[in-house]
């Protein structure tokens, strides 16, 4: 809604790992910025990429030369298996008579394709790459960046397209090593996505907005230890400046957290503040409450996992072995590649991947899953059967794009077992905090997605009994507090951090 030219104004961003939101103070009431009819959105951007067709690809001496060798490769390895298959028959007709009929039954079945069929195959696999290869350099290319749309129906549009560039959860990616083009891809699309809030709240607002708090876990997802996390706010900085931003600066989520619970607490109480995103945990300790303008935020700590490590591992666990995980000699590193579809790296490493040689009906459905915007629906079924599960005892998910008729049917001790990993993890960083505290909290304030997790909020609450839980806005938590902060005229009257007490 335009509301006339307001001056100068801030506002505070959560570039969240899963969603995102921003907000601003406006005459000191809180006002989101709304994403069409939404509050926040999903951090994922579809770029509309005008890619060369099948019609296109010509089969140059360069990649005719690949076909080759992919034959070669294929000969060689059936040559191989009928070797091993031939080996194995003669131990197995060497056995006494009551065990070589049990003995040749294990022999296996080797398939023996002709050159033609083996060089038909090679082709596919050459066309498949061709086409990996001009979506990168058109990414590259900065072609038709633009258009690019957001959440949701930027997903819905990858996949119904055919074609394009999406990219999930680029929050997730910040802290690690960069090979080749990845950075500056990377601080293309964080770029597209602050220019989406900044022109967004612009609009809302009534007037140009350039300057912003962006939050910031108290550790970044990272390969690199505190390099990935200086990395991480490099990146974010170059993007918001590249995306119209004159001034930015960053807050941690907890501070952020507790300055919005702050706002609304009358008395003052030692408050433990526990941020459960879909890639990072943040736990803050925190005078709240009462007639001071802050909270007094005595110390903070973070867990690079969050709700995304519980949806790969119910990936791994439920759903992979649907393409042969823990039933093929397929490596393991397969699967986790195809389930990472928030790691863009990993994701064109599954993409490359050949699995001709796997076994029926396997081969055919990892061929499958390869196809574009496939593994976005498979972990969109994932992200949905943890929330389904959350409160129900089952459920069951259709693959019918996988294959007809295929379908994974889960019950709730699935989404426990897939749990049990970040659970793990999230109870020794509780331990943590409770055995550095001198004073135990009198409340407990949670927010974040993951917040809304029965199993999560007893973890939480069981670790700290005598705590009164307060349940925050789980989506809108921390944008809240960026808000206010954002209002705020200097950094010196936010939150500073003390030692803990």
């Amino acid at each position: 809604m335009h509301k006339g030219n307001r001056g100068a104004m801030r506002i505070g961003i959560d570039f969240g790992t899963s969603y995102s939101a921003a907000g601003a103070l406006v005459d000191g009431q809180l006002e989101l910025i709304r994403f069409g009819a939404e509050q926040q959105f999903r951090t994922t951007v579809f770029f509309p990429l005008h890619l060369p067709g099948a019609a296109d690809f010509e089969l140059t001496p360069r990649l005719e030369a690949e076909a080759m060798q992919l034959v070669a490769d294929s000969r060689r390895e059936q040559n191989l298996a009928a070797a091993r298959a031939l080996a194995a028959r003669q131990l197995a007709l060497a056995q006494p008579a009551n065990r070589r009929d049990d003995a040749l039954a294990m022999v296996p079945r080797v398939i023996t394709r002709s050159d033609e069929e083996l060089r038909r195959e090679a082709i596919k696999v050459v066309r498949r790459r061709w086409s990996s290869e001009q979506a990168v350099l058109a990414v590259d290319a900065g072609v038709d960046l633009q258009n690019a749309l957001y959440g949701d129906e930027a997903i819905d549009a990858f996949i119904d397209s055919g074609s394009g560039h999406l990219v999930v959860s680029p929050k997730s990616m910040l802290g690690f090593r960069l090979h080749g083009s990845a950075r500056k891809t990377l601080l293309g699309i964080a770029t597209h996505i602050l220019g989406h809030i900044r022109t967004t709240a612009s609009e809302q607002l009534g007037t140009q907005v350039r300057s912003a708090v962006l939050g910031r876990p108290v550790q970044f997802r990272s390969s690199m230890g505190d390099a990935g996390g200086l990395q991480a706010i490099e990146i974010l900085t170059d993007a918001a400046h590249a995306a119209g931003f004159s001034a930015v600066e960053f807050l941690e989520e907890p501070a952020a957290a507790a300055l919005g619970f702050h706002r609304g607490a009358p008395a003052q109480r030692r408050t433990l503040v526990v941020d459960i995103g879909g890639g990072t945990t943040d736990v803050a300790v925190a005078d709240v409450g009462g007639p001071a303008a802050t909270p007094k935020i005595l110390h903070s700590w973070g867990l690079p996992q969050g709700g995304t490590d519980v949806d790969i591992e119910l990936s791994m666990r439920r759903f992979m072995p649907l393409f042969g995980k823990g039933c093929t000699p397929t490596a393991v590193h397969h699967f986790y590649e195809a389930a990472a579809v928030h790691d863009l790296q990993r994701q064109s490493s599954f993409k490359r991947s050949n699995f001709e040689n796997v076994e029926a009906p396997f081969d055919a459905r990892l061929a499958k899953l390869q196809e574009l915007g496939n593994t976005i629906q498979l972990n969109r079924a994932v992200e949905q059967s943890k929330i389904h599960l959350s409160g129900n005892d089952s459920t069951r998910v259709g693959l019918d794009y996988i294959e007809p008729g295929l379908e994974a049917s889960l019950a709730r001790a699935a989404l426990d077992d897939a749990a049990s990993r970040f659970l793990s993890a999230l109870g020794t960083l509780l331990e943590t905090v409770k055995g550095e505290l001198d004073l135990q909290p009198e409340t407990v304030y949670l927010t974040g997605g993951m917040s809304r997790a029965p199993y999560v909020q007893d973890a939480v609450t069981g670790l700290f009994p005598d705590a009164e839980a307060v349940m925050g806005n789980a989506s809108l938590g921390v944008v809240s507090g960026l808000a206010i902060a954002a209002a705020t005229a200097s950094t010196a009257t936010r939150p500073a951090h003390e030692s803990a007490g």
